[in-house]
């Protein structure tokens, strides 16, 4: 499908922009989290360095894994772990090189990507690493599973959501959460020129694989989502539409959609 970047802006995208009669962002820029925006695993980054029983050590062949840390995060506040100390754990974690980088670009054109986050991790995790990086008010939305605290003062987790995609672990399908976002936009008469998505997980191959030739697929070199890709054209050359652009550095990113704006601005 072509998008244009017509329609009218909404007041609420960004603090300090948006104002009556503002022009909408002409794209809008996908990131996943894990090994994407931080540069680990954040699930391994709360299990390292605590005794885990050995049913917990290891996660589930076909099983969900989001099941799977339903289970760890309830053993960890057994164990008197409690949400405060993961806090910390999250916005420890390192940014993915270039990241930084990456942010300042994007901070000084926030009147042109609109960003969103998709994350199979979980929303408490993913907000205080953004928080901690200082790039939380980049994004207009985080999708990711619902964390919380309960009565115990444990961390919970739940699943994102339902959906039919064989591709997919159960609790989230990042094909629908992006579809049923571009489509929610479209009816607030907000249609992005080009949709870029940056991944790096199997996970991410599914969504990428519904962008059309206007749009551009930003994987991480040499991880799932870039192997997926390049497995893809070759068995089914014409596939996969999006055009690719992989990445060590997210400088790389930054660079790209500088040389983007360049042309089309």
């Amino acid at each position: 499908m072509r998008r244009c970047c017509q329609g009218v802006g909404l007041p609420c995208l960004f603090k300090g922009v948006g104002m009556a009669g503002a022009r909408p962002p002409r794209f809008l820029l996908v990131f996943d989290f894990d090994e994407t925006i931080v540069d680990e695993n954040s699930d391994d980054s709360v299990q390292r360095g605590r005794a885990l029983p050995e049913r917990l050590r290891h996660s589930p062949g076909a099983g969900s894994y989001n099941e799977h840390m339903r289970r760890v995060l309830a053993f960890l506040g057994e164990q008197g772990v409690r949400p405060a100390d993961l806090r910390a754990v999250y916005e420890s974690i390192p940014l993915a090189p270039g990241v930084a980088e990456l942010f300042q670009f994007l901070s000084k054109h926030r009147e042109l990507f609109e960003l969103v986050l998709i994350s199979d991790a979980n929303t408490f995790g993913v907000e205080a690493s953004l928080r901690a990086a200082g790039a939380r008010s980049l994004f207009c939305k985080v999708f990711s599973n619902p964390a919380g605290v309960d009565r115990r003062g444990f961390l919970t987790l739940g699943p994102y959501h339902s959906h039919k995609c064989l591709e997919c672990p159960p609790n989230m399908c990042k094909r629908k959460v992006l579809a049923e976002y571009v489509a929610e936009r479209a009816r607030q008469d907000v249609e992005f020129q080009r949709v870029l998505y940056v991944g790096d997980g199997a996970n991410d191959f599914c969504p990428a694989g519904a962008l059309t030739a206007a749009d551009v697929a930003f994987p991480r070199k040499g991880y799932p989502m870039h192997r997926l890709i390049q497995e893809s054209r070759q068995k089914q050359p014409g596939a996969f539409q999006a055009a690719v652009v992989p990445w060590e550095s997210a400088v790389e990113v930054a660079r790209y959609l500088q040389e983007l704006l360049r042309d089309e601005c």
